[in-house]
């Protein structure tokens, strides 16, 4: 009798220990949003720069993903998508030699310094990888005033929730500014712009057009990007 208590109560306290683990470890997980805008004569340089980086930066440890999207109709703008195992990892990742040559070689071709945004995720569910090369990206900068970053967040989960429902969606991440907590980040991925026209027109994405129009403290930031590069190791 005493063996079996002892067992069924060393299940009760390890268990939640071990999910505990598990649980801070996705929590930890880090975001960056780097973008980048060069002078139209500077774009094949860029190109090269950019795609470079992104190839050194997968081989780090610790570092989970890294997207190189090139705006469509405007192939002088990229953005840089990036997730790090923990806050530790990017810092490493900040300080490592490539990354600071690249930050020194892309001053000489860029119209204007990079805007990059380190962000915790507040809704990010697994979705499609960049593997799906023709994929359509759109990254969206969201601004609210501070008193009503709380009804964003709500705002923002519910919108998530409804557009995974989507046909075609491949991915849907709300990252909040950890900086700037009234700030945010949405990364989406679509299967073709069939889809993505449709999500635009849903009855869904109006509403919450809507209901946030009320709360921002800047025009709503959406572009478009299709995937140059993902540095993928294999």
């Amino acid at each position: 009798m005493r063996s079996t208590i002892w067992l069924v109560t060393n299940l009760l306290f390890s268990c939640p220990v071990v999910l505990g683990v598990t649980s801070a470890r996705a929590q930890d997980a880090v975001y960056v949003a780097a973008y980048f805008e060069v002078g139209p004569a500077s774009t094949k340089s860029a190109d090269t720069l950019l795609k470079q980086y992104v190839s050194e930066t997968r081989k780090e440890d610790g570092n989970q993903r890294a997207e190189l999207l090139e705006e469509i109709g405007r192939p002088n703008r990229f953005v840089i998508l990036e997730t790090w195992k923990d806050q530790h990892a990017l810092e490493v990742h900040q300080k490592a030699t490539h990354t600071t040559q690249f930050r020194d070689k892309m001053k000489e071709v860029q119209d204007s310094p990079s805007d990059e945004r380190i962000n915790s995720g507040l809704d990010v569910a697994s979705g499609v990888g960049a593997s799906a090369r023709k994929a359509i990206f759109v990254v969206t900068h969201v601004d609210v005033v501070p008193p009503r970053k709380d009804d964003c967040v709500s705002l923002l989960k519910t919108m998530a929730d409804n557009t995974r429902k989507d046909g075609g969606n491949l991915r849907y991440e709300v990252q909040q500014q950890q900086s700037r907590p009234n700030h945010f980040t949405v990364a989406e991925a679509w299967k073709d712009r069939k889809a993505l026209d449709a999500h635009q027109t849903a009855m869904h994405t109006r509403e919450f057009r809507q209901n946030l129009a009320p709360m921002e403290g800047a025009l709503y930031d959406e572009r478009v990007y299709r995937l140059l590069h993902d540095g993928n190791r294999g």
